[in-house]
């Protein structure tokens, strides 16, 4: 009898332990804590707490949702966030916690990002899925009938709405809604998607010379279109995997606020 419940006990343990599984891209993820809640399907705006950390001996914090005690909200699929991330969301449903091991391939490769993680770096995700949402349609503006003007650097821009006040000088904060395409029609990214606008220091090189450009030629409350040349954009070498190189880029813009 003592053999029987020990056997069972070790079976019960073993069956109760944590597996790791290794995706075909060398994504790294463990269930540890799992939900009820459905699956994301790409295209999803999603909501989730997160913590990252180096792979080093002292397991280096370098991000986390939980310290700001705001959760990180991101559309599902679409390359807002790394390779990883993007995949390892999608292996999750609705509160579940697990720990994603991301290689640099799916991370931040040789570049590294920003002096807080190295080049080539393995990064650790603690992450739990809290909420998807089916996102609101993005409606491209209408342009018809509105004139394109041309600068001489080459970015076009179309004014949509008329704002009221002046335009912004270097280095105010502007606050902006965006949504970008490449010519195809494809959206690369959105901050309405998001449901955050950006805010930055317009003129100083923040962004892309064509966003700089483009927005201290509106006024607060105006909506443009940009269509920026690839000089104006990211050029030869494109951006992450959604940008190719040498990319004109159209971007609907609205001006929220000028500080």
């Amino acid at each position: 009898m003592k053999t029987i419940v020990l056997a069972l006990t070790v079976l019960f343990v073993a069956c109760q332990q944590k597996s790791t599984i290794t995706t075909e891209s060398g994504l790294q993820y463990e269930i540890i804590e799992k939900g009820l809640g459905e699956q994301p399907q790409t295209g999803d705006k999603v909501t989730v707490h997160y913590s990252g950390y180096l792979t080093d001996s002292a397991k280096t914090k370098f991000d986390s949702s939980l310290d700001r005690n705001q959760p990180f909200t991101f559309i599902l699929g679409k390359g807002q966030v790394i390779p990883g991330w993007d995949e390892g969301i999608a292996l999750l449903s609705v509160g579940d916690k697990a720990v994603l091991n991301i290689p640099a391939s799916l991370a931040y490769g040789e570049r590294g990002a920003g002096g807080v993680i190295p080049p080539n770096a393995d990064l650790i995700f603690e992450v739990e899925l809290i909420s998807f949402e089916k996102p609101d349609p993005i409606i491209p503006f209408d342009v018809s009938g509105k004139d394109t003007i041309i600068t001489d650097s080459g970015l076009k821009y179309i004014v949509v709405q008329e704002g009221y006040g002046a335009t912004p000088y270097a280095s105010q904060f502007v606050s902006v809604h965006y949504t970008g395409y490449l010519t195809d029609g494809s959206i690369f990214d959105s901050s309405i998607d998001r449901g955050e606008p950006i805010a930055f220091p317009v003129g100083v090189g923040r962004v892309i010379p064509g966003w700089d450009e483009g927005i201290m030629l509106l006024n607060k409350g105006a909506k443009a279109r940009l269509i920026i040349p690839s000089q104006l954009g990211y050029g030869e070498k494109g951006a992450a995997d959604f940008i190719p190189p040498n990319a004109t880029l159209i971007f609907d813009v609205e001006l929220l606020e000028i500080k």
